[in-house]
This record gives C-alpha cells, sequence and structure tokens, in this order.
C-alpha cells in the first residue's frame, strides 16, 4: 500500500508538475460530447476533471454537443431528423427543440461544475453565425466569436460554457459543436483544443497514431488512413493549430480521466496534432 501511494507520489511530481507549471494560466478548449454525455457517471467523471485542470491554474472554456437529446426531443415532436453530410437540417420549430435541449445541457454541466465548487457562466451568446446553405435552413457558420466577453469571464475566475448555437439579429443558428469549439480555440488562440470523442484517436494499419504533424493529417486524409466520422473530428484539429492554437488533441471522453492523462502525462491518451 506504502510502495503504491509512493508511486502514485513520485508521477505526480516527476511527470505531472511539469505540465501544471507550464499551463497554468492557459486557455484550453474542450469539446465535450458524444458517449461522455450519456450516463451520470462519465458526465461526474469528466466536470471532475475539468474542475480539476481549473484548480490547479488552468482557464478551460467548454463547448458542449447534445445531438442524441434534441433527436429523442424531436422524435417525441413528431419531427422526423434529417441529416444532409453530417449536419441536422434544422427548420424554425427544430432550433427551438435545440435551443431547448442546450438550456438543459449548459445547465447540467455547470450544475456539476458547481457541485465542486467552480464557478461557471452560460456564454452562449459568444458566437455571431450566418445561414451556411439554404437547404440546410438554420444551420449556420461562425463568422464572429466575442473573445472580449469570454476573456471578461475568464478573468472573473468563472469557466464559459457554450452551446453551439449562432445569432445574427434576431435569427439564431444551429452550429456544429466540433465547429464552434474549433472557432474558439482559433480565435482565442488557445494553448489546446481537446475534442472528447468516442474512440481512442486515429489507428493506422492497426496501430494508433499518437501524434500528426498537420502536413501528415491532411495526407492520412486524402489516402483514405483516417475516414468517416473522424475526417471532420481532425479537420477541425487541423484548422485550430494552423489559426494559433498550440495543440489539439482527439481522445476517447468514456476513457476515465483520459482528459487528465492526455494533458499531463509523457505518453498522453489520445492523437495530438501540431504544426510539424
Amino acid at each position: 500500500m506504502v510502495e503504491q501511494l509512493i508511486s502514485k507520489a513520485s508521477m505526480l511530481v516527476e511527470e505531472a508538475l511539469p505540465y501544471i507549471q507550464k499551463f497554468k494560466g492557459k486557455i484550453f478548449v474542450i469539446k465535450y460530447g458524444g458517449k461522455a454525455m450519456i450516463n451520470e457517471e462519465l458526465k461526474q467523471a469528466v466536470t471532475k476533471d475539468i474542475a480539476l485542470l481549473k484548480t490547479i491554474g488552468v482557464r478551460p472554456i467548454i463547448v458542449h454537443g447534445g445531438g442524441p437529446a434534441i433527436t429523442r426531443e424531436m422524435e417525441k415532436a413528431k419531427i422526423e431528423p434529417r441529416f444532409v453530410n453530417g449536419l441536422r437540417v434544422t427548420d424554425d420549430a427544430t432550433i427551438r427543440i435545440v435551443r431547448r435541449v442546450f438550456r438543459t445541457i449548459n445547465g447540467e454541466i455547470r450544475d456539476h461544475l458547481k457541485s465542486h465548487g467552480i464557478k461557471t457562466r452560460d456564454a452562449t451568446g459568444c458566437i455571431r453565425a450566418r445561414q451556411r446553405d439554404p437547404d440546410l435552413g438554420l444551420v449556420g457558420d461562425v463568422t464572429g466569436v466575442s473573445v472580449s466577453e469570454l476573456r471578461a469571464i475568464l478573468n472573473r475566475d468563472e469557466i464559459p460554457v457554450v452551446s453551439p448555437v449562432g445569432r445574427n439579429g434576431d435569427v439564431y443558428y444551429n452550429i456544429n459543436a466540433d465547429t464552434a469549439a474549433t472557432e474558439l480555440a482559433a480565435r482565442l488562440r488557445a494553448e489546446k483544443l481537446t475534442i472528447l470523442t468516442d474512440v481512442d484517436g486515429v489507428i493506422e494499419n492497426g496501430q494508433f497514431v499518437s501524434q500528426l504533424s498537420i502536413r501528415q493529417a491532411r495526407k492520412h486524409i486524402r489516402t483514405g488512413v483516417i475516414t468517416s466520422g473522424m475526417i471532420p473530428k481532425v479537420e477541425a484539429c487541423i484548422r485550430a493549430v494552423t489559426a494559433g492554437c498550440h495543440k489539439a488533441h482527439l481522445i476517447n471522453g468514456t476513457t476515465p480521466h483520459a482528459l487528465l492523462f492526455e494533458i499531463f502525462t509523457d505518453k498522453g491518451v489520445g492523437t495530438q496534432v501540431v504544426k510539424e
């Protein structure tokens, strides 16, 4: 028992301490969604990890998803969900459901963080958007981010929690959560963008890939190593790093404490995208 405790203490001092010192005061944008949101145990685990990051001096910003919950509410309302290239076709009735579901999810995340003594703020209004394609209805592209508002929240020692909804005047747009998180990370020049996914990361020839340069990532997309749903996530990482975010990570949000292992250990548990 004593040996185990000594081993844990040694890991914290030798491996985690340099990262804790390096990242103090740095902005991390965390996209929280997928299966990491499906049950109470996982929700508690992820929010507890984020609370720890905040407590040791990291400045997290959370952008959450919620697609499955939106689909359930649409089905209850007898509205058939339709998708084009992975984007939900969004009419007036659907955007009302989207905003209602996101308010609930946003509040739940903040309640979990509050239970760990962390102050938060709903920062959903920080995104400006325009219509992407009339055929998709009220689906938006990000045109602006209120960086000053987000920095003001961080300076008040609060965690901004952002629902992926954009606004243009009185019109609201549904935005892909990965895209929203990427734009926040890019425009804030965050230290890290971390996207919680449902898989461990990029796989090449049956082997897990722990790091990719932008050049390698683009090649893997072009040659079919990276396929289907992983493509937009890797492209999001490329966009963030190209815009000035130091690193972007894809990690499995269902792995206990994956967020901490990826950030505070030498080996990590996901795939990170870097410039070169």
